[in-house]
């Protein structure tokens, strides 16, 4: 992605550099080099020298290292990162090399590409009198041929390329090795992949769920043992365990390695939520969720519950105490009474928050819509809890003024919601970290709706098991994809702030796009309204202007003068984990031009997880150790030895079933599925319509109107339609031929015939 104007003229500056050292060390006579065939070894020295050279213009940083590749890491006097790729030498293209054919050129370059760890496409073509004399294969991160990496080959004849340009430096991080798939150049279909797809569409499947069918022929979950005692032996760090009582499975609890791993990092809030008909036994899911470094839904670890007593969610949260080590920071439930015990007695280090939204829903069913509907209070309501600005005090004062404004003194519900607004309400929570992170549930409600997709009430355990995998591996596939994103882009710069540049090189893109509108907003949104200095500290009352730059608030913000550390009123550090606008604006202000270390948590960085989140074990939940190996090569040998039966497998019903879910029958049963389970709301041949749901449906009623025929307050007619207008108007009818009739006795059948009256 293109850089802004600003930082593209950095870049180019210091690309520039590069390019001329390369040129006046590295630049060789075509007409001499066709004279006489070199040595590709021989120039080994040139490269070498044009490599320190450059490296001398540029401040190094340090060495990165990924699985398979390592790489060096300068900036330029601009600012700019540049990468340059620790590969032997003799795979490295080397100035003067002679290639009879293009496709050999191609050939080499792309194999020092897969090595060095980015992926190629061919650049521009050069032409003289219709006949090629220059072409140029390079990056395809490359936006400009003296940026990225490229090797411009000079074509003398028509028998021969020569490379006489090579820059080796890249503007952003290479991609190790099992990350390579996600390449401009490899993120294609095979043909294979692209005619199954065709195939199912003449089925009338479409592609996306082709896709998906395709990916789950082609996963990694088939060289997987669905016993969690042997994922236990299998996998790495693998975390299982469960309760039995009579013979029937009560309880269970797992979690893997890439869930501890990321646990370790993004496990200071949790969100916990349980949901139904997932499996034919009814046993209650409960996925943990949390929040990673790009803001999407992560999985901590699982478990199915039998019922939802406190001693059940007790069991459940000291299982995830006991894989975890650790305590969250803040815990994030619904106001289930069972889970609110529960969290209070295994989670006592934690501080348990409650969901606004399952509390706020309950607004139209707990106070007359009446009240609701012809007055402000359901947006006085509203606006007074989701405020995050606000202190306790404020809150508590301005509740108060609105419950005497509505005379809602006695209401029972209103009381009690204010007796626990310190378990809720967001002001009471402002001081903890990551406060703001998840304030309701809904990313549970995400994560279960997710699992629903790939699973349904009719699933057995094992395959309840392998829809989850299947879920989860989507979700690891998003989070690489979404790193990878992160490495080997460069997003658009608004400003040209040198802050901007150091938070685009630290920070993911979506948590840099944040910060990034916070840096914009802090340079064309906030003033200075006042200035004191108290004990050294600089305070600033900086105001915060809305379009039309009108000021809507002010905020406080100190500066230390000595090591230029900063707090401020709205305590965004705290509440989101990065800086806010009105710290950026003091930061302009005082030209401090890069973020200190204090201000930057390693929760939002890029790179925060170990590599072997995304190794090939992980992904295809395979152990890939030597040892795991030799174990697998043992077995395949056994059967090898085994005597021949009587009658093939494959003719068994069972045999099929077991290599299809990758496990053989037991020979015996220890454990059987659980009976008789009864979810909230089961029992009934319709489901249960919760009070808040009746008071929504309610309020889609039409109000009652006066009808001004009948005079009543109705609902279904007015006075057009009205039945009363309808009889007075049939009466007012008949009075008037009845009248016609009395007046003309010509129309009277009795007056014209007297004896037809009285027949007798």
């Amino acid at each position: 992605m293109a850089s802004s104007e600003n930082s593209t003229t950095n870049i180019a500056k210091d690309a520039i550099v590069i390019a001329e050292v390369v040129h006046s060390t590295a630049k060789f006579d075509v007409n001499q080099l066709t004279k006489q065939t070199p040595n590709a070894s021989s120039y080994g020295d040139v490269s070498s020298t044009s490599n320190n050279l450059v490296n001398s213009r540029l401040e190094f940083i340090g060495v990165e290292h990924q699985e398979g590749i390592t790489s060096n890491v300068y900036r330029s006097p601009n600012g700019t990162k540049y990468w340059t790729h620790d590969v032997c030498i003799e795979d490295k293209p080397v100035l003067g090399m002679i290639f009879d054919k293009w496709e050999d050129v191609v050939t080499m370059y792309e194999s020092y590409a897969k090595k060095a760890g980015f992926s190629t496409h061919l650049g521009a073509m050069k032409k003289l009198n219709d006949v090629i004399t220059h072409r140029y294969m390079m990056c395809t991160r490359a936006e400009y041929q003296w940026i990225e990496k490229a090797i411009p080959v000079a074509v003398p004849g028509n028998s021969s390329f020569i490379v006489y340009e090579f820059v080796e430096s890249h503007n952003h991080g290479l991609v190790d090795k099992h990350n390579m798939d996600l390449t401009r150049k490899r993120r294609k279909l095979s043909f294979s992949d692209q005619q199954f797809i065709h195939k199912l569409s003449l089925n009338r499947i479409g592609p996306a769920v082709a896709h998906k069918l395709q990916s789950s022929l082609k996963g990694g979950h088939h060289n997987v043992h669905d016993t969690l005692e042997a994922r236990t032996v299998n996998l790495q760090n693998f975390f299982f365990e469960f309760t039995v009582i009579s013979g029937e499975l009560r309880s269970l609890f797992w979690a893997d390695d890439v869930s501890k791993l990321n646990y370790i990092e993004f496990g200071d809030v949790i969100a916990f939520d349980a949901t139904y008909n997932t499996n034919k036994y009814n046993m209650i899911f409960v996925p943990f969720t949390g929040v990673d470094h790009h803001k999407r839904c992560v999985t901590f670890g699982a478990g199915l519950l039998y019922n939802e007593t406190v001693e059940s969610y007790k069991w459940l949260l000291e299982c995830f105490l006991k894989a975890h080590k650790k305590q969250p920071k803040l815990v994030l439930t619904d106001q289930d009474a069972s889970m609110k015990q529960a969290v209070a007695i295994v989670f006592h280090e934690s501080i348990h928050r409650l969901c606004m939204w399952h509390i706020m829903k309950k607004l139209p069913s707990k106070i007359s819509s009446d009240l609701l509907d012809n007055t402000n209070l359901r947006s006085s309501i509203h606006k007074l809890v989701w405020n995050l600005f606000i202190t306790s005090s404020m809150f508590e004062e301005n509740w108060k003024l609105l419950i005497d404004e509505y005379d809602l003194d006695d209401h029972a519900w209103l009381k009690d919601m204010y007796a626990i607004r310190e378990q809720w309400v967001p002001c009471y929570f402002r001081d903890i970290p990551l406060c703001c992170l998840m304030k309701t549930t809904s990313r549970c409600e995400s994560s279960n709706a997710l699992f629903k997709i790939n699973s349904n009430g009719a699933n057995t355990f094992v395959q309840f098991l392998l829809c989850f995998d299947t879920a989860i591996d989507g979700q690891w596939y998003n989070q690489r994809k979404l790193e990878f994103e992160s490495n080997t882009t460069t997003p658009l710069l608004l400003t040209d702030l040198p802050i901007e540049r150091q938070a685009s090189e630290i920070y993911t893109w979506n948590i840099f796009l944040e910060v990034q509108k916070e840096i914009f907003k802090g340079k064309n949104r906030c003033l200075i309204a006042n200035t004191v200095e108290v004990d050294g500290n600089k305070v600033y009352t900086v105001g915060h202007t809305n379009r039309r730059f009108e000021v809507v608030n002010e905020f406080k913000v100190t500066l230390d003068l000595h090591d230029k550390s900063v707090s401020c009123s709205c305590v965004g550090i705290t509440r989101i984990g990065y800086l806010c606008r009105h710290v950026f604006f003091v930061f302009r202000f005082n030209q401090i031009q890069r973020i200190l270390n204090q201000y930057l948590p390693t929760r939002w960085r890029k790179n925060v997880l170990p590599k072997s989140v995304y190794s090939i074990s992980n992904r295809y939940s395979i152990d890939t150790s030597e040892d795991s190996i030799l174990r697998n090569e043992i077995l395949e040998l056994n059967h090898i030895f085994e005597e021949y039966p009587n009658e093939p497998d494959y003719n068994k019903k069972i045999s099929v079933i077991g290599d299809l879910i990758g496990q053989s029958q037991p020979g015996n049963i220890l454990y059987t599925a659980p009976q008789g389970i009864r979810n909230k709301g089961c029992g009934m041949s319709r489901r249960l319509i919760g009070p808040g749901e009746k008071a929504v449906e309610k309020s889609k009623k039409k109000n009652p109107r006066l009808c001004r025929t009948c005079f009543k307050w109705v609902t279904d007619h007015d006075s057009r339609n009205c039945l009363e207008k309808k009889k007075k108007y049939d009466a007012a009818v008949t009075v008037v031929v009845v009248a016609a009739a009395a007046a003309d006795p010509a129309t009277d059948p009795g007056a014209a015939d007297p004896g037809a009256a009285d027949p007798c």
